[in-house]
Formats: C-alpha cells, sequence, structure tokens
C-alpha cells in the first residue's frame, strides 16, 4: 500500500489534499518529516546505522522519517521510532527542539528530543531500514561526523546538543 502524505501550504497550513511517497510534490507545497533524538538519563544519545542498501548506507543517525496522512509530527515521531526500533516512546517526555520549512526538499522539518533509558537488547530493529543500535555519547556522534560516518543530512547538531 503507498504511503500518503497531507500536504500543506508555505504557511504550514493542511490543504486538505494527499500525496504520494515517491511522486512529485507539486510547487508550493509541504509534506512534514521528522527527526527524533532520545537521550539517556546518562546524557547519551541512541543511534541507528542505515541498511547497506539504502542512501547513505551503513551511515549513523537518528531516528526519522516523513509523517503519514492523518498524524501529527508528534505522532509521526513516535511512530517512526516504533517501527524502526520497536520503541514505545513516552509524548510526557518529548520536547520539539527546532522547526523550519526547507524549500529545496519541499518539507516542513521538525527535530524532536525524547527520554528513555531503554537498552539497546531491547530493541527489535526494522531489518530492512537499520543494521545496528548504540548509545553515543556528544563526542562519539562528533568523531562520526569527523570521518564522515554520521549522515551528511544531520548538520545541526548544536541545536540538538544545546
Amino acid at each position: 500500500m503507498a504511503e500518503l502524505w497531507d500536504l500543506y501550504n508555505r504557511e504550514r497550513k493542511k490543504i486538505g489534499r494527499l500525496h504520494e511517497r515517491g511522486t512529485p510534490i507539486p510547487q508550493g507545497l509541504y509534506h512534514l518529516v521528522v527527526s527524533i533524538w532520545i537521550v539517556n538519563s546518562q546524557g547519551q544519545y541512541l543511534m541507528s546505522q542505515r541498511h547497506p542498501s539504502k542512501p547513505y548506507p551503513e551511515y549513523w543517525e537518528c531516528t526519522g522519517g516523513s509523517v503519514v496522512a492523518g498524524e501529527s509530527s508528534l505522532q509521526g515521531a513516535v511512530r517512526e521510532v516504533k517501527e524502526e526500533l520497536n520503541l514505545s516512546l513516552d509524548t510526557r517526555t518529548s520536547q520539539l527542539i527546532y522547526q523550519t520549512r526547507r524549500d529545496d526538499s519541499q518539507d516542513f522539518y521538525d527535530i524532536w528530543r525524547f527520554k528513555s533509558d531503554a537498552p539497546v537488547t531491547s530493541l527489535k530493529l526494522q531489518s530492512s531500514e537499520v543494521i545496528a543500535a548504540k548509545w553515543m555519547d556528544q563526542a562519539m556522534i562528533y568523531e562520526l561526523q569527523r570521518k564522515e560516518k554520521l549522515h551528511l543530512l544531520i548538520d545541526y547538531l548544536d541545536v540538538v546538543f544545546d
């Protein structure tokens, strides 16, 4: 079944039209995308390694994806983490830390932070998306970036680590 997205105007108002993933978004319209940074009580972040068949193969990243039709940004964030890591997040720990409109990719991009102390061994990784998961401190994440092993689209670490 095709993944459907709600479409929004430049002011982030839903326009009442659906869009099928994989087809060009009409000019001047946007969809919602989320990135989710999960931090534990030691200040480490839960990072996942992309599947070799995906773009940016074997790069490390936070969980993220497109919000599907009918979902809010927060609901999409919770669903993406559940799908990719089989981790249920407590929305009471959620914090929206950044929002922007990206005209080049025709999306509204929301960055969420959640708290969790789930052990990596309790996760069930979505095999088509993720090949590994690991708790990492900020220094480890910056080192991945330096070695060009952090997803290239993650260029906002100062926002996450603030």
